[in-house]
């Protein structure tokens, strides 16, 4: 394998790894915040931890490039996880986890006719198709897949958005920027989207809760670990990998969070859990493929 797939596979699976357990973070802090709440304070955190890593200011050479970062902060930052704190608080965890993995599907497709990417090859969608039959029993144990519709519905529309965005991204690494900085460009304009929202949703968050340990916990590995390193690492595995074949790590996230579950919360593991996991990780080799 080249060494440059090597560090992309890397890359992807550290976020998958981290944003598998991003679902639980989150869930704990809609107990005391809102969606919108959560999404500007992480993300304003990602971006200081972004800042302090690199200093400086990202100049692109021709004024349309400029806007393929407007396009990812508002596609990847302010609405997929608008799209997403707001379909948690209406539908399970479980179910937001299994819809978002249908994002590698858009992401074909839409790579296909704005990229003009290679057709995907039947593997791909074979992939596609025992992943998510992996993920639907997953997602089913305990019940846990009866939920809102318009939580479903909401979920559904922030992968389209996860799609855009690892397409902006694509665009964007092919500008051999800083990662990092480039990174933070996106953030800024995602947190600039958001101030709006805030102001329309409400922002009532205070330095008092934020010092409480556990809340101040989650939001840090919220804002460093799945905003700051994760969107660095992912934006590195598109750029080594491609926009398509990165993507398909998405159908690991339910089974790390399964994995956390029986591992901290002692959820129960069954072989109909044991089934639906090793169905995605097939799923994930099929359209690896690809």
């Amino acid at each position: 394998m080249p060494e440059k797939h090597l560090v992309g596979h890397l890359a992807a699976s550290l976020c998958v790894l981290i944003w598998g357990t991003t679902f639980i973070a989150t869930k704990v802090l809609l107990r005391n915040f809102g969606p919108v709440e959560i999404l500007l304070t992480r993300f304003v955190i990602g971006y200081v931890a972004l800042f302090l890593m690199r200093p400086g200011r990202v100049k692109v050479a021709r004024r349309q490039q400029e806007w393929w970062f407007v396009g990812a902060g508002f596609s990847g930052i302010t609405l997929y996880y608008l799209l997403e704190n707001i379909a948690l608080a209406n539908t399970t965890a479980s179910n937001v986890g299994i819809i978002v993995t249908i994002s590698p599907f858009f992401t074909a497709v839409l790579a296909r006719w704005w990229l003009h990417a290679p057709k995907p090859s039947r593997s791909f969608y074979w992939g596609f198709v025992v992943a998510i039959s992996g993920v639907i029993l997953i997602s089913y144990r305990s019940g846990a897949a009866v939920g809102n519709w318009r939580g479903d519905a909401l979920a559904v529309l922030a992968a389209g958005a996860w799609a855009i965005y690892s397409l902006l991204i694509t665009k964007i690494g092919g500008l051999n920027l800083d990662l990092i900085q480039a990174t933070r460009h996106a953030f800024f304009y995602g947190i600039l989207f958001m101030v709006p929202l805030a102001g329309v949703f409400g922002f009532h968050v205070v330095p008092a809760q934020l010092l409480q340990l556990p809340i101040l916990a989650n939001f840090l590995y919220l804002g460093i670990g799945a905003c700051a390193i994760c969107f660095v690492a992912w934006n590195l595995a598109v750029k080594r990998l491609g926009t398509v074949r990165s993507s398909v790590y998405l159908y690991l996230v339910p089974v790390i969070t399964l994995f956390f579950s029986v591992w901290l919360l002692h959820e129960p593991l069954t072989p109909i859990i044991l089934l639906g996991a090793a169905l995605t990780l097939i799923g994930l080799w099929l359209s690896g493929k690809n």
